[in-house]
């Protein structure tokens, strides 16, 4: 009888040696790196040694050639250094902008960007959202046009996770006609003429990483650098957003657990009309609901992640997952706060970030509303 999901002792081994790596050398610096609005690059270094930069990525450029349920593993590990931003910043590296540079990548393209990544020397951040469109990827604006061998870039990019920061972008550009079939997507690397960062944008959550505005003014790179087929970069951004958008579903429910848990243990110390405030009725109810809904969460995030181990479809299963584990949580750490009472309102105590930094799982990778439409398309189709 098969078990699901189907982790083993090496899963479990890969979760335990991040947690221990990000309780010991990550968390200590969670509220530091939130105050001061970045944290060092050296993490990366540091998580390149641990070997889990390039899970899923070929082994003939130095990944690991792993499964799915090895980034469940280290992304459950990774959350426990309790900042989302940090943990957005590293998922953006390793799950949002280069999971297509090796699916579609050449060669050259993966020993000149990918490589690196593993290796902890380059960061990597995915330019897809402009100040005129979000959701609508089609509509993007930033226009990539040749001239000789190269590509002329000019346009604007923001909310980007590491733009600040990164020494390439994983670009998608308006290479032809209106409307989805004129994209592309391109390796820009961040050192070109012509490429400048804006404001650093001010969030709610989320502090420890930048998002940014990035402007592109005549850059020049060669054509080389185009990523897969020419505008043909619309089909390869919405796959690539179902690995984006699990991950957030993931993100969601460690936020959840370790609020919890959290919560739960603040309950046997604090004292209110002479009891535990845990040993209240009403509150250990609540805790019973949210402890069954995040069991449910994960179920149907682990069906997504079987499906898209499968190489199948998942898009509408993904869409479900990351509907109901992001929405789940800003209930279930909204109560959390709530039961810490005025601690719950003070930034030292980790369930105020993790109140506002779980705000964001909503709305990036595709809000809870296009992940409805998403939805209601597959069912309507019979899917």
């Amino acid at each position: 009888m098969s078990t699901f999901p189907p982790f083993t002792e090496e899963h479990d081994r890969v979760r335990q040696a991040v947690r221990e790596f990000a309780e010991r050398e990550l968390a200590p610096h969670r509220y530091d790196w939130d105050k001061a609005g970045e944290f060092p690059r050296e993490v990366f270094t540091q998580l390149a040694e641990l070997g889990v930069l390039g899970i899923r990525h070929s082994t003939d450029i130095g990944g690991l050639g792993l499964d799915w349920w090895y980034t469940v593993a280290f992304l459950e590990g990774l959350a426990h250094c309790r900042n989302a931003g940090l943990m957005m910043s590293v998922m953006v590296d390793t799950d949002m902008a280069t999971p297509i540079i090796n699916e579609i990548g050449t060669k050259e393209q993966k020993e000149e960007f990918l490589a690196p990544v593993i290796r902890g020397e380059k960061i990597a951040a995915l330019g897809v959202t402009e100040p005129g469109c979000g959701s609508d990827v089609a509509a993007i604006r930033t226009t990539a046009k040749k001239d000789g061998g190269d590509y002329i870039i000019n346009g604007a990019k923001t909310y980007i996770t590491n733009g600040a920061f990164a020494d390439f972008i994983t670009l998608a550009v308006r290479t032809g006609e209106e409307g989805h079939g004129g994209i592309s997507l391109v390796l820009f690397p961040t050192n070109t003429p012509g490429f400048t960062v804006g404001r650093k944008l001010d969030k709610l959550g989320t502090r420890s990483v930048d998002s940014s505005e990035l402007h592109f003014e005549n850059c020049r790179i060669p054509q080389r650098y185009l990523l897969g087929q020419e505008n043909a970069g619309f089909y390869y951004i919405m796959t690539n957003f179902q690995g984006e958008r699990l991950v957030a579903g993931i993100m969601a429910n460690m936020s959840m657990e370790i609020a919890l848990k959290d919560a739960i243990k603040y309950g046997t110390e604090r004292t209110a009309f002479g009891r535990p405030i845990g040993s209240y009725q009403v509150w250990k109810h609540k805790f019973a609901e949210h402890l069954t809904s995040l069991e449910a969460s994960k179920a149907l995030t682990n069906m997504a992640v079987q499906k898209i181990n499968e190489k199948g479809d998942p898009t509408k299963i993904v869409s479900m997952a990351k509907l109901y584990a992001s929405d789940l949580a800003q209930t279930v750490i909204y109560d959390c706060l709530q039961f810490h009472g005025g601690y719950g309102f003070i930034e030292e105590y980790d369930v105020c970030r993790a109140y506002r930094d779980v705000r964001l799982i909503p709305i990036g990778g595709g809000t809870s509303e296009v992940m409805k439409e998403i939805i209601w398309k597959w069912h309507s189709m019979g899917g």
